[in-house]
């Protein structure tokens, strides 16, 4: 597989130059040259196998030209040692628990896969490699998790002080060793655009051996196209008229949901659900991609104003918005919308959504109005611990909190906090 710029103007890499790069130089995000489209009795055979058996499969279709299946196969048993189950709510809803992993979101299926992967390229260089990531919520304990400790690598986390969950924060900012958690005086985007200045400075790289681990990265993208296959492995009708609802902030897990359907995933469509940080739906609508500052909602980890994957989503359909809608529908929500979803899917179903999945749902029911005899499959991204204040108030009950979370606060964290400006982060990287 050989991996382009969206931006088009840097030349074709391969995926260790891709994954370790992280951007091409010419600032735009590394996509697939090609993905080739499965045949119809490959896909077939997926049904019914086990998540180590179709991410298997289909990383040995994306990588086989650069990694041998023994390798490919130890990658996935390390990484993928945990369920995601496909929940059933009704005859035509499903939730797809992505929350199991260690850090109990779904960033831990990218990152420990990325984790994984770089490992078995590095082992053999000398040079210590630095892993630069921003977080809005969960890729910054996902990322920390996957990489803490091992061997060779650094790990530094960007995050917008005070603007992610007591909990999101102490799993990056509680591991100590290689993991160093940095406090920007600012929002998310900030936290994107300082990782993606320092990605593109080409003096900083010169003296330090930097890659990201955001969905920038398409280490972290490509095994995000393995569970939508296994959610859709896991239904009682494979050929049942099927809609996906992906909560989406970054959007790089819609992006790999729509790189699994060019695959040959049958999904009839994808909704992107958002909340108050419209400007994907909003570009659905209009045609016009209009980013802007991001605002704070209940869905903390989605308060993007200006999404990254955009421009790969952009990249898959030509720049077309009338291509983009025939795939996608958009779907913005409030956080008054959020709540009374949290309530009415724990009363009726008795189970339990964090806000970012909430969201899910809500795309799922508008896309219900308009393709009323679908099967619905919400993607949940986070355990409802995670977020227990908020769903606690909308529920009226406690959240038991894993052993695992809870264990977190007892720990002390240890953060720098920065001012949000490319020196400050360059001066940190060179120390």
């Amino acid at each position: 597989m050989r991996f382009l710029s969206t931006s088009g103007k840097a030349p074709p890499a391969d995926l260790r130059t891709a994954l370790f790069e992280g951007l091409p130089p010419d600032g735009g995000l590394y996509q697939p040259e090609t993905l080739e489209l499965l045949r119809d009795d490959a896909v077939g055979r997926l049904y019914g196998t086990t998540l180590q058996e179709t991410a298997l499969f289909l990383a040995w279709h994306l990588m086989a030209d650069e990694l041998d299946v023994d390798r490919l196969e130890g990658i996935v048993a390390r990484a993928l040692d945990f369920p995601i189950p496909l929940e059933q709510l009704d005859d035509r809803t499903y939730v797809l628990e992505l929350f199991h992993g260690p850090t109990l979101a779904f960033k831990d299926v990218g990152a420990r896969f990325m984790a994984q992967l770089m490992a078995s390229y590095h082992a053999s260089d000398d040079r210590p490699l630095t892993v630069l990531t921003a977080t809005s919520g969960d890729t910054g304990g996902a990322v920390a998790d996957a990489f803490h400790g091992v061997p060779g690598t650094r790990v530094v986390v960007l995050y917008p002080e005070g603007q992610v969950s007591p909990l999101q924060e102490r799993q990056f900012t509680t591991l100590g060793g290689n993991v160093t958690a940095v406090a920007v005086a600012g929002t998310f985007d900030d936290c994107q655009r300082l990782a993606k200045e320092a990605l593109a400075d080409r003096e900083l790289r010169s003296g330090v051996a930097l890659t990201s681990a955001n969905s920038i990265n398409v280490g972290r993208l490509l095994p995000q196209i393995f569970y939508y296959f296994h959610a859709w492995a896991q239904l009682p009708d494979p050929a049942a008229d099927i809609v996906v609802s992906v909560p989406s902030g970054n959007f790089g897990n819609l992006t790999a949901g729509l790189m699994a359907k060019r695959l040959g995933l049958p999904v009839a469509r994808f909704v992107a659900a958002t909340n108050a940080n419209d400007v994907v739906p909003e570009y659905l609508d209009s045609g016009e991609f209009r980013p802007r500052p991001s605002v704070r909602t209940l869905s903390t980890a989605m308060d993007v104003g200006d999404p990254s994957n955009f421009a790969r989503m952009e990249a898959l359909f030509g720049g077309s918005p009338a291509k983009m809608r025939e795939a996608v529908v958009g779907s913005a929500h409030t956080d008054d919308e959020t709540r009374d979803a949290i309530a009415r899917v724990s009363r009726q179903y008795g189970c339990v959504l964090d806000p970012h999945s909430a969201v899910g749902y809500l795309g799922l029911e508008k896309m219900r109005a308009r393709r009323p005899g679908c099967v619905g499959i919400v993607l949940a991204t986070a355990h409802p611990a995670k977020f227990a204040d908020t769903v606690e108030r909308a529920t009226g009950r406690g959240v038991e909190v894993p052993d695992r979370l809870a264990r977190l606060l007892e720990r002390e964290p240890d953060v720098v906090h920065m001012e949000p400006n490319g020196e400050s982060l360059k001066k940190l990287l060179l120390s």
